[in-house]
């Protein structure tokens, strides 16, 4: 079955997870996020990826970010990846793939769909057990986001920067969307749509991404057209 051929639509955010192979760990020690987190950063500037949010889980991470060029996502976790991959061999005396295989990635509706899906990225360490609260885990955006902590990797949206006039109230407005949980639908429709590489968003949307990127946005209907009666 051929590949479809990867999203593209000019600052459109892009949900993104690329995980370890056979689920194992890519992740052991704090040096190996230190290491894998400088390696992005050199990555999204020379290929112009503005990250909105971002964690990394000990066998997989997410990433939040708008693209200004067609391979600026392909070309920064392949950059990621090289460097990294050599660095965790030579680490741990391994050899071979770090990486299930090609990383998931769909196109989402910033509108409806930005503020959730960097609350789903951060929210992962509570879901996992892994932290009683996203504060309580360093290896993600939530303290940059949240509580202003300076990281060098985030670029804030313009979605994000409409929370308030400024830094301290985006802040504040931000944190507070953390004490409701996110929905059951919204949170089915985002692990859907990033699984399995379909657009995330209303018809409308939808129906924008497909003219401006020229390949589909969801599954196609199953089974035969319905008859029409004449």
């Amino acid at each position: 079955m051929a590949r479809l051929p990867r999203y593209f639509v000019k600052g459109q955010p892009q949900h993104i997870i690329q995980r370890g192979n056979n689920r194992e760990l890519i992740f052991v020690d704090d040096d190996d996020y230190r290491f894998y987190l400088e390696c992005l950063q050199s990555a999204i500037k020379i290929n112009k990826l503005s990250v909105h949010a971002y964690v990394l889980m000990t066998n997989h991470v997410h990433i939040l970010a708008s693209p200004e060029a067609e391979t600026s996502i392909s070309k920064t976790l392949q950059s990621v990846g090289r460097r990294y991959v050599q660095y965790f061999n030579y680490t741990y005396k391994r050899t071979g793939t770090l990486w299930e295989g090609r990383y998931k990635a769909t196109v989402i509706d910033s509108d409806q769909y930005l503020l959730t899906c960097m609350r789903y990225i951060e929210l992962n360490p509570v879901r996992a057990g892994m932290a009683e609260q996203p504060s309580a885990y360093t290896w993600s955006s939530y303290a940059a986001n949240a509580e202003g902590k300076n990281n060098k990797l985030i670029k804030p949206h313009e979605v994000f920067r409409q929370l308030g006039v400024n830094e301290v109230e985006r802040q504040l407005a931000y944190s507070q969307l953390f004490q409701s949980a996110i929905g059951k639908t919204d949170l089915d429709a985002l692990r859907n749509a990033t699984n399995k590489g379909w657009v995330l968003g209303n018809d409308r949307f939808r129906e924008e991404i497909e003219r401006l990127s020229g390949r589909r946005s969801a599954a196609k209907p199953r089974g035969r057209p319905k008859k029409v009666k004449d």
